[in-house]
């Protein structure tokens, strides 16, 4: 179970701090940790540090965005130590371990971490489910990294000791690129209908995409959803979404493979 927990690591600038992050994990049975374009790895440095953890190092996936990190998870919790403003739901790091333990027996959760300075982008904890914070004192509030890890990966631990967290029934999920694909489907819907004018595209879409991450379906509400998208499609006439924005690139393209 705990194997279909993984780390995420992005843009790690340190390699002392990957081996360090090994460490901490394999204390606490995680094993499953990405790298999403990591600089300065793989090096000695983190292997030194790792010690008797370098198999995490030599199994670590290492990918170029976090979209590839966690297309295949069907939870993804974001840390941070600041509130933002996309209203996700905050949770200590306790509370983030007893909700990951009952999703992670049958599905892929992951919980990403950000730069060692500026932590993660507000575009990144945008693509998260929920966010997570560490309760610390409020003069100095901010940890290293691989403390930072270590101490979700203890909790993740102990809630994994409670036997009673296994019983609890969680919902199927769409895995992330699933709900990506409907928030193509949606994009390319509400240009077609005009709902969403091309040289006015405000912000609609960015709160859409905050709303269903914060109110997470289920797979079977996913899709009905992209059944009424289809209705709404097929209702107006559409087979693609004509006024969708990349469409005339798109088209250009094709016609330019054709010429070729």
């Amino acid at each position: 179970m705990l194997s279909n927990i993984r780390i995420v690591l992005i843009n790690t600038f340190h390699p002392g701090n990957v081996g360090a992050i090994a460490r901490a994990m394999k204390n606490m049975g995680l094993t499953n940790l990405y790298l999403v374009d990591p600089n300065d790895y793989p090096s000695e440095e983190a292997t030194s540090r790792a010690a008797g953890a370098v198999d995490l190092l030599e199994n670590a996936t290492i990918v170029s965005t976090l979209e590839e990190a966690i297309s295949d998870c069907s939870l993804v919790i974001g840390t941070s130590a600041r509130h933002r403003t996309f209203q996700l739901p905050i949770m200590n790091a306790r509370e983030c371990a007893e909700s990951v333990i009952p999703e992670a027996v049958d599905h892929n959760v992951a919980i990403v971490f950000g730069r060692e300075t500026t932590g993660l982008l507000n575009d990144e904890i945008a693509q998260c489910h929920r966010q997570v914070y560490i309760d610390a004192n409020d003069e100095y509030p901010v940890l290293n990294i691989s403390q930072a890890v270590q101490i979700v990966a203890y909790e993740i631990w102990m809630a994994n000791q409670n036997k009673e967290n296994y019983k609890k029934e969680t919902p199927e999920y769409p895995h992330k690129k699933d709900m990506d694909l409907f928030y193509e489907h949606l994009e390319e819907t509400l240009y077609g209908i005009n709902f969403i004018i091309r040289s006015h595209p405000g912000k609609v879409l960015d709160k859409l995409h905050r709303f269903f991450n914060r109110s997470r379906p289920e797979k079977q509400e996913l899709g009905i959803l992209r059944g009424v998208l289809a209705a709404v499609q097929r209702e107006a006439g559409l087979t693609e979404a004509n006024n969708h924005p990349d469409k005339k690139v798109k088209d250009a393209l094709k016609e330019a493979a054709k010429k070729d």
